[in-house]
Parts: structure tokens; C-alpha cells; sequence
């Protein structure tokens, strides 16, 4: 693992309680599908997002099945996990915000058309919420 992937566990482990991408306990709270609508409204529109909690960013993209190794030695460094089928699935624990949800989108539609494919958009997982008691 290189240096920022370790800086940014060290932070993770600071935001509150471990995250894992395949966690059985998330739910999608935000999906962003439509590349006409702004990360930040694709955020702001979804009651269930919680700002302060780590999501899993995960990315929907369709890449050529002989391009699926070159993507995942490109993303690994970084964090993403990649899990291949008709659409590859990119996910990766963070922060979310829209700033970084529109640096990432960025990053995946510029990856996806080098390696033959294409970006679908991503959806935002978070552990289910707790009704208060």
C-alpha cells in the first residue's frame, strides 16, 4: 500500500467506526445517474446522505473484460476495489462530498474511455440508519 493510502486509512479510522465496501450493513442513500445533474445536487436531493458519516463511493462503468486488470493495477494504489461483471463495479470508502464526488466521476469517465469503455455515474452507500429511540 502506498503512502496515501495509508494517510488516508489513518484518517479513516479517525472519522468513527470501520468501513469495508462489501459491509452487509449498507444502503444506498444517493445515486447519481444522470450527467446532466451536478454532484452537488445529486447530494443535496437525498434525505438518507449523511455528511458527517464514511460512504462508499461506487463507481458504474463498463469496461472491455481484457481491460478489467489494467483499470484495477491503475485504481488499486489508490483504494478501489474493483469487482468485474457487465458493469464493473469501482468502490471505495471516503468522505463524500461534491467536490470529491466530481473529481472521482471525472476520473472514471476519463478512465473508462481510455480502456474502451464507458461511465455509467455512482451511488453513495452508508451503513442503514438507527431510528431514535
Amino acid at each position: 500500500m502506498g503512502l496515501l493510502g495509508r494517510l488516508r486509512d489513518l484518517l479513516h479510522r479517525q472519522d468513527g467506526p470501520a468501513l469495508s465496501v462489501d459491509d452487509p450493513d449498507l444502503v444506498v442513500v444517493v445515486e447519481a445517474f444522470d450527467f446532466a445533474e451536478a454532484d452537488s445536487a445529486a447530494l443535496a436531493r437525498s434525505p438518507r446522505w449523511r455528511a458527517d458519516e464514511l460512504a462508499v463511493l461506487r463507481h458504474h462503468v463498463r469496461i472491455p473484460a481484457e481491460q478489467v486488470e489494467r483499470a484495477r493495477e491503475l485504481l488499486s494504489p489508490d483504494g478501489w476495489v474493483l469487482v468485474a461483471g457487465d458493469i464493473t463495479l469501482v468502490s471505495r470508502v471516503q468522505k463524500l462530498d461534491a467536490l470529491h464526488c466530481a473529481q472521482e466521476r471525472s476520473r472514471m469517465a476519463s478512465l473508462a474511455q481510455r480502456l474502451g469503455g464507458d461511465a455509467l455515474g455512482w451511488d453513495a452507500l452508508q451503513k442503514a440508519h438507527e431510528p431514535a429511540r
